[in-house]
């Protein structure tokens, strides 16, 4: 779907079918090859094991995003676990319960077993899993870095936003973290048009109808048909998130020559010490200058080191060092 896993997931099929792999997808929802009831979030009852070893039974490796990371399914997470026991599996870690409040309490996950290898999307984690005992490996998010540019008068017009308004684009769901008040004041500052491009999630929908019907700017609330066509029809962007597992906008920004304003959250500290120049809410001046007149070289920069170093290509050296490494291939 257009969640972070789900498109992080898409881009490591396609970086195993790079490596000369053929990859089947399964899920609960959404589109795979394979839907397996009760593997959902809002499922109620757990998968059938008959239905999910079937499923699995053809796969010399099963990836798992996150279903046996974060609490969302604790049943379909304990199916998994036991029909992947003693099998080749990669853990593919996101969001483990101890960096959500919500779900702190919960010991029972990641779960491990000797067969499995576990990937983490940030040097964070990896450090936080060590100290539980997990050895894991950091792979960072992959990213598009060669798509064609969008199309920016098509998708403004979609948008009913003239040529010369500036788009603020906020590519996110709506959900607390995302910290959209902030957005919608940075966008005010900044004089533009509020773009909040995904719907609201977690309960999170009438507060976020009031934000937006009392925001102090206009405010366009709808997606777009493709990534290329957000970066090439907003004039900047803004990801002031309180907390992330890793953030793909500021790369997405970076790849597509466009300003970010991004919060002050560890994992953004941390892409950012890869020798990214972006801007701090506190910048918004800086922003508002740069805007008019953009400083091509930091753009060119930032394109460099997201395309370098954050491309599929990239990931898949390492993923390929991993299966190597772990006697799979």
């Amino acid at each position: 779907m257009s969640d972070g896993v789900s498109i992080v997931a898409d881009r490591w099929a396609e970086a195993l079918v790079g490596l000369g792999y053929r990859v089947v997808t399964i899920a609960g929802d959404g589109r795979a090859d394979r839907i397996i009831n009760g593997l959902g979030i809002d499922h109620q009852s757990p998968p059938d094991p008959q239905e999910l070893s079937e499923a699995l039974a053809d796969a010399d490796l099963t990836v798992v995003e996150n279903l046996c990371t974060i609490p969302l399914n604790l049943a379909a997470s304990r199916a998994v676990a036991r029909e992947l026991a003693g099998r080749p599996a990669i853990m593919h870690h996101h969001d483990p319960p101890w960096q959500r409040d919500r779900f702190s309490h919960i010991t029972e996950l990641p779960l491990r077993d000797r067969a499995w290898r576990h990937v983490t999307i940030n040097e964070l984690t990896r450090v936080q899993m060590h100290d539980r005992g997990f050895e894991a490996t950091t792979i960072y998010n992959p990213f598009l870095v060669d798509d064609p540019p969008g199309d920016r008068h098509r998708m403004r017009a979609e948008l009913g936003i003239t040529d010369d308004s500036l788009l603020v684009a906020h590519p996110v769901r709506g959900i607390a973290r995302k910290n959209i008040p902030l957005a919608l004041r940075l966008a005010e500052e900044l004089g533009g048009t509020y773009w909040l491009l995904g719907q609201a999630e977690e309960g999170y929908g009438h507060h976020l109808e009031w934000l937006l019907s009392t925001a102090k700017v206009p405010v366009v609330h709808r997606g777009a048909d493709s990534i290329a066509d957000i970066y090439a029809a907003c004039d900047v962007v803004v990801f002031p998130s309180l907390w992330e597992g890793f953030g793909n906008p500021p790369i997405e920004a970076s790849i597509h020559r466009r300003p970010v304003i991004v919060g002050d959250y560890p994992v953004a500290n941390e892409l950012a010490a890869e020798g990214f120049t972006w801007f701090r809410p506190s910048q918004v001046n800086q922003v508002a200058t740069f805007v008019a007149n953009p400083d091509q070289d930091v753009l060119d920069r930032n394109q460099q080191i997201a395309r370098s170093r954050f491309s599929i290509e990239a990931s898949q050296r390492r993923i390929e060092t991993l299966i190597d490494d772990a006697g799979w291939k």
